[in-house]
């Protein structure tokens, strides 16, 4: 379970990698590339390649970053059929080990298919965002099983977290709507709209199109890569994902604050401090640094693991444990 958690995080960083590179539709097919299992290396295979699909000729940095991800996604999918084998064979019901493991292997499957369609579909933003939310509800799961897996294996009181449980699970809401803001902002090609910071375009409220900026069904067929918004949709985009970022910061620094004032749960709370003041500090740099790459990979990196702490919280701070 801890492997599978592990490779999970990664399929999420590289696919963040993948997506801000412009490789994601660097195979323009699948669950192959350009028709073979790997990618098109040899002139000739490439000259093939080519002539099969002249609107997307073959540009073997990005076939092979893409089909790298999809291999470790495929690891991730063989890993939880065998964490279900496992949970079925030894008959794990403590903790609904074997109910968590069954509804991982539907979420890992759904995953699949949004991939699919992420290419098929030529980048369509809204499954896109779904495609990132499902990574991380891959990834939450995954963490949710692996504790209770281990049962009550805490230094700290059983209780010394659960008087913060419903200001935790606010902020556990709040931050979700804040991973699919910024789902939405990167799948549209928005998250430099805004060329500067606190201002947008040297102004506190710039020209915005809120209303086709979060139209979500958009026209099938067409190519996405790049983005077709205009600006003040896109700019709505960002100002979106900066106003929940704001929000985001002041309840999770809320809660942040009011655990570190109590002895036995002061590390959860500087954990969560931590982690949230790095994650606001790349975003702003993103915007700064003009969305430099290993930034802007660290930024979707960092918000899984902002969302693997207020997991961790969430569960620490049940009323029991078996």
């Amino acid at each position: 379970m801890v492997i599978a958690t592990i490779v999970a995080f990664f399929v999420i960083v590289l696919g963040a990698y993948v997506r801000l590179s412009h490789a994601g539709l660097g195979c323009p097919d699948w669950p192959g590339c350009y028709g073979k299992l790997t990618w098109p290396v040899a002139e000739t295979e490439i000259v093939l390649a080519n002539e099969a699909y002249p609107e997307r000729p073959v540009e073997t940095g990005k076939a092979w970053r893409e089909m790298v991800h999809r291999y470790l996604a495929g690891a991730l999918v063989v890993l939880v059929l065998m964490i279900n084998y496992q949970a079925w064979k030894h008959r794990l019901r403590r903790n609904n080990i074997q109910k968590i493991a069954m509804a991982l292997l539907v979420l890992i499957f759904a995953q699949a298919a949004l991939g699919m369609w992420t290419v098929t579909l030529k980048l369509l933003p809204v499954i896109v965002m779904a495609h990132l939310l499902g990574g991380l509800a891959t990834f939450g799961m995954l963490i949710w099983l692996v504790m209770n897996s281990r049962g009550k294996q805490y230094t700290e009181p059983p209780d010394a977290y659960l008087p913060f449980r419903p200001l935790i699970l606010a902020g556990l809401i709040v931050l979700v709507g804040q991973l699919a803001l910024g789902g939405w902002t990167s799948a549209n090609y928005a998250a430099l709209a805004c060329p500067d910071f606190p201002t947008c375009h040297g102004e506190i409220w710039p020209d915005t199109n809120f209303k086709e900026g979060f139209v979500l069904f958009r026209e099938i067929g067409v190519d996405y890569e790049g983005g077709v918004l205009d600006q003040p949709s896109r700019t709505a985009i960002h100002l979106a994902h900066r106003f929940g970022a704001v929000v985001t910061f002041l309840v999770l620094g809320i809660l942040a604050v009011q655990l570190s004032l109590k002895s036995t749960s002061r590390s959860g709370g500087v954990l969560l401090a931590v982690v949230l003041c790095a994650q606001v500090l790349l975003g702003i740099l993103n915007v700064v640094l003009y969305l430099p790459l290993p930034n802007a990979v660290a930024h979707n990196g960092t918000g899984a693991l902002l969302l693997a702490v207020m997991i961790w919280l969430t569960h620490r701070s049940k009323l029991r444990f078996q």
